[in-house]
């Protein structure tokens, strides 16, 4: 995962180790009541005992009934620990789709070229363009180890030969190259194929 908003992360897997699956709650809060075969009857009988003595849960996935034998404390405790099981998923999907990553996705792997192919963009739209640009480079490529940027026109555009190691240098240097590039530019048919094949000629990039 990211570097940011990681601890939250951890702290969510940390609640599932605690034994927060169903089935682990179910077995800390009762037992499971039991069928077995009766050879004279030829087929599984449930036993009756537990018949209005405990409260019951019938689990959807397999029909399989549980025995509810803890008491009002001990199910609050684990409301709590679901709930914030629950706001800390919430939190985690807010962050998920929130600005870049809103247009992107997360950027995971550590070494990447994104290639930009504005089209027949307007004016406008090149500039909001190169806004959602500007916020993935700052968000998201400070969290990764190196990238490059590749415009696919018919003279394809690098910023840089290769990819290039992450610093706060070479993020600021990436946004101002983007920012000078030319509104409309001369494609061709293949200039996004072209673009794409000259990303994927870099050893080092993963995506």
């Amino acid at each position: 995962q990211p570097l940011i908003s990681s601890s939250k992360w951890l702290q969510l897997h940390g609640l599932k180790r605690k034994k927060l699956s169903l089935s682990q709650i179910l077995s800390q809060v009762g037992f499971q009541h039991r069928k077995d075969y009766v050879t004279t009857l030829g087929k599984l009988v449930a036993s009756r005992y537990a018949d209005g003595l405990f409260p019951q849960y019938k689990r959807a996935q397999d029909g399989s009934v549980y025995n509810l034998t803890a008491k009002k404390e001990l199910i609050l405790h684990f409301v709590d620990r679901l709930m914030g099981a629950i706001e800390l998923y919430k939190q985690r999907m807010e962050w998920l789709t929130s600005e870049s990553r809103q247009i992107f996705g997360v950027v995971q792997e550590q070494c990447i070229v994104i290639v930009l192919d504005f089209g027949t963009a307007s004016p406008t739209e090149f500039d909001r363009c190169r806004d959602a640009l500007s916020m993935v480079l700052v968000e998201q490529l400070t969290q990764i180890a190196k990238f490059n940027l590749i415009r696919a026109a018919q003279d394809l555009m690098k910023w840089q030969q290769k990819s290039t190691p992450v610093t706060e240098h070479t993020v600021m240097s990436a946004i101002t190259w983007l920012w000078e590039l030319d509104h409309m530019t001369a494609a061709s048919h293949t200039s996004s194929a072209e673009a794409l094949l000259e990303a994927m000629s870099d050893e080092a990039v993963s995506s």
